[in-house]
């Protein structure tokens, strides 16, 4: 039985740093308690479990533009966040797990502001017909969390942006999203702030539960765990490496002739590459095909490896715009 209820709310921006923290606060819990922590990242593109980020999201077009990529412990699809996104996470002992209750916080949260909202089939919550809350889950050794976006004023602009891939030649078998119609609570109630929506959250977690609601802060907390956990969830081999292996290739014509590039990719490395071309010089085409086996599957780490191809000198930059156009 649950007896007492703890909040976190940090102001921390980063993402490794949220999903650690929600990591730890879930590994740690006592087993009477049920923790609410309220988060938020800062321009980022968050990935579920098993998906791959390329399939999901326009990941050099991100980087290029300040933001970050994140994997989460969980299932589910791919989310944009911005400061106009509020995140919980419910953390209790899976014992005590009872995702209905755990919603019914979110929902009575929204009325409590003039919002109707309401469950959906797919573990959605919605508010006039359009979903607001993405919900995922995660149980391990006894523990469990339930987490999920709560979408508040989301520049809905960026997150057509990053979340629609191009059309390219890529085959994966990882876990696609489902797109659905999102709305932000703030197109329902005008002028809603992020700090009215947590003040909410706090005295409906408090309301559903029959329990007071004890503040806790990050200082209270292991910092020294915290960050290592943080340093596997900033990993490029937590956030790339766990994509099944599938292949890669992009090709155009130039006045020197044509090139294609075909990689196998495999854990976010070209574990294999090959170059074709009708190019009257393709000397370039067997040490660039060696120069590339081994690399990261980003653009400029690709691009590194074509600039030191020496037969590559004359072509790199027709290459390299040609792997950027790939928005890989």
């Amino acid at each position: 039985m649950i007896r007492k209820l703890l909040y976190l709310c940090t102001d921390n921006t980063d993402p490794y740093h949220n999903l650690a923290l929600e990591q730890y606060l879930t590994d740690t819990v006592p087993a009477d308690i049920c923790i609410l922590y309220l988060w938020q990242n800062r321009h980022t593109v968050v990935i579920g479990r098993n998906q791959n980020a390329w399939q999901e999201c326009r990941t050099a077009l991100l980087e290029q533009d300040g933001g970050k990529l994140s994997r989460r412990l969980s299932g589910g699809g791919a989310v944009y966040h911005d400061m106009g996104n509020l995140n919980f996470t419910f953390s209790l002992p899976t014992a005590e797990y009872d995702l209905h209750r755990q919603q019914r916080v979110i929902v009575e949260a929204c009325r409590s502001l003039g919002i109707e909202a309401s469950f959906s089939g797919r573990n959605d919550i919605l508010a006039a017909g359009r979903k607001f809350s993405g919900n995922s889950f995660y149980h391990h050794n006894g523990c469990s969390f339930h987490n999920g976006t709560l979408l508040v004023s989301v520049d809905m602009a960026n997150l057509g942006k990053y979340l629609t891939p191009s059309q390219r030649k890529l085959q994966s078998k990882g876990v696609a999203s489902v797109p659905s119609r999102v709305v932000n609570l703030s197109e329902l109630h005008p002028g809603l702030r992020i700090s009215q929506m947590q003040q909410a959250m706090a005295q409906a977690f408090a309301d559903v539960y029959g329990l007071p609601v004890t503040t806790i802060t990050e200082s209270q907390l292991d910092a020294a765990e915290i960050e290592a956990r943080r340093m596997r969830f900033a990993s490029y081999d937590w956030i790339y490496g766990r994509a099944q292996p599938f292949p890669f290739s992009c090709g155009a014509r130039y006045p020197w002739g044509e090139i294609t590039l075909e990689l196998q990719v495999e854990e976010g490395v070209c574990r294999d590459a090959a170059v074709y071309t009708d190019s009257m010089d393709a000397e370039f085409a067997a040490p660039l095909a060696e120069a590339l086996r081994g690399c990261r599957f980003r653009v400029a780490d690709l691009c590194g490896r074509v600039r030191e191809v020496a037969a590559c000198c004359q072509i790199a930059d027709d290459l390299c715009a040609l792997l950027g156009e790939q928005e890989i």
